[in-house]
């Protein structure tokens, strides 16, 4: 039984390890990359749907992005959507397809990514103490239940802290990672 917390614990961990990647791939570092676009969506048919399934998204260079709808009737949509998202980007449409050049990144700019970097690494470790919590209320349950020993609780106990230690310091890397990209020119 306190294996499978165990296990739990782990697999969700690595969740919030894998939701910390996504949030940031979202978050653009003066090059292009059609993953910023992941958060948006456009009315399709009456049904809010994302734009990558209602067009199709290249990188021709590594400043800029086209979007090539599917349908034409989508294109005011598309560009309505992402000048209303908190991007920051100025769409160019041409009739045919959306263009997209990012510029490069101010100094200001670069640093206030790095903050909403530092708040989404915040976010992911409040998460995986969450996890951990949860964790430890399992093992002194099952201890309080004598299905295992006092000592087996410490044991259990110092492998759940070690397990959110390791995660922890794997969310520190990333983040590093992440601001060190952003704060490069």
């Amino acid at each position: 039984m306190p294996e499978q917390i165990i296990l739990n614990l782990e697999e969700k961990m690595t969740k919030a390890i894998a939701s910390l990647r996504r949030e940031f791939s979202s978050i653009r570092a003066g090059r292009a990359s059609a993953s910023v676009l992941d958060r948006l969506s456009v009315e399709y048919y009456g049904v809010p749907t994302p734009i990558n399934q209602v067009a199709g998204i290249s990188v021709p260079e590594p400043k800029m992005l086209v979007i090539s709808p599917y349908e034409k009737s989508l294109l005011k949509e598309i560009e309505k959507a992402i000048q209303a998202s908190d991007l920051g980007l100025n769409p160019a449409n041409d009739g045919n397809v959306i263009r997209i050049v990012f510029p490069a990144l101010t100094e200001e700019r670069r640093k206030e990514l790095a903050k909403q970097v530092g708040k989404e690494s915040e976010s992911a470790k409040v998460a995986v103490r969450n996890i951990r919590r949860d964790a430890m209320d399992g093992v002194k349950k099952l201890e309080k239940s004598s299905q295992i020993t006092e000592d087996d609780l410490k044991s259990y106990s110092d492998d759940i802290q070690k397990l959110t230690d390791k995660y922890v310091s794997e969310i520190d890397k990333i983040t590093k990672e992440k601001q060190d990209e952003l704060m490069s020119v």
